[in-house]
């Protein structure tokens, strides 16, 4: 239920969700209106000063939820709020050798008919960058991460497998790569994986998820123990969008790839708030 809700709860601060929800209030009040419109005799003094009021208040939501949805789709405003979350751990230099590489899940598909076999998408280049760090040396073991709720009607097997089975096509040895198959979000993530490496006295990782998730992430993990060190990737942000010249007056125009990417923004930020309300971050 916890995890049900810490889905459904947040969709009422994202851009889209609110926009919906303050142009549905004002259907309420506009339909409402119209129906006591209908079932009154003469019109008032008063009953025109609520008439007035009401209309007001219409526009007034609807006037939100469109500043609400051209903002979210702003591609200026939105690249702002990514590179916030983003470029708070930037590569430094050459990254260390550790214990053990940790994966986090979000980036693959189960297969299931009519995919022909496991699907990435734009966060599969976590377990993509996260093989080449191991086949590059920085750590023995590759450890992926995720599972799969029914529930929300993803099914099929958990999403470690799904890494796994990537990692080997792209020449991680099976036997380095440990699956952590039963968590359902970042904080399980972080505590089951914690169980399966302290069994083997490892404390040291590198920890690989997208760049925007990348904030939260290491709260998360070392909240629970780990000494971990950042390796980000999945970049939404980089330094050449700056460089756009004439171009950048699209920028202006709503986008929904700006909408979904400050969608993604808001939610890590609601994440981190709450994670660090209830003492997970």
């Amino acid at each position: 239920m916890s995890i049900f809700l810490s889905k459904l709860l947040p969709l009422f601060f994202y851009p889209l969700g609110l926009s919906i929800l303050l142009i549905l209030i004002a259907l309420v009040i506009f339909l409402g209106r119209n129906k006591r419109s209908r079932n009154a005799n003469s019109v008032t003094s008063q009953a025109t000063f609520k008439l007035f009021t009401k209309k007001k208040i219409i526009a007034t939501l609807l006037g939100t939820a469109l500043t609400v949805l051209c903002l979210g789709s702003n591609e200026f405003l939105s690249q702002l709020l990514v590179r916030s979350l983003e470029w708070q751990y930037l590569p430094k230099g050459n990254l260390p050798q550790v214990e053990a590489i940790v994966v986090l899940g979000g980036g693959t598909r189960p297969r299931l008919y009519p995919r022909p076999w496991y699907e990435v998408n734009e966060a599969g280049d976590r377990i993509l960058y996260g093989s080449l760090l191991h086949k590059q040396g920085h750590a023995p073991l590759l450890v992926v991460t995720g599972g799969r709720a029914e529930w929300y009607g993803e099914g099929g097997n958990p999403e470690s497998e799904d890494m796994a089975a990537i990692a080997e096509f792209v020449g991680v040895p099976s036997q380095a790569i440990i699956q952590e198959s039963q968590s359902l979000n970042t904080r399980e993530n972080a505590v089951n994986t914690k169980q399966i490496l302290s069994k083997r006295g490892i404390n040291q990782i590198l920890l690989v998820t997208s760049a925007l998730h990348m904030p939260r992430s290491m709260e998360i993990f070392r909240k629970v123990g780990f000494e971990c060190i950042a390796a980000p990737t999945d970049f939404l942000a980089v330094q050449n969008e700056n460089n756009k010249g004439w171009a950048s007056i699209l920028d202006l125009l709503p986008s929904a790839e700006a909408l979904k990417n400050t969608t993604n923004a808001i939610k890590e930020y609601i994440g981190l708030f709450i994670y660090q309300m209830v003492g997970w971050a």
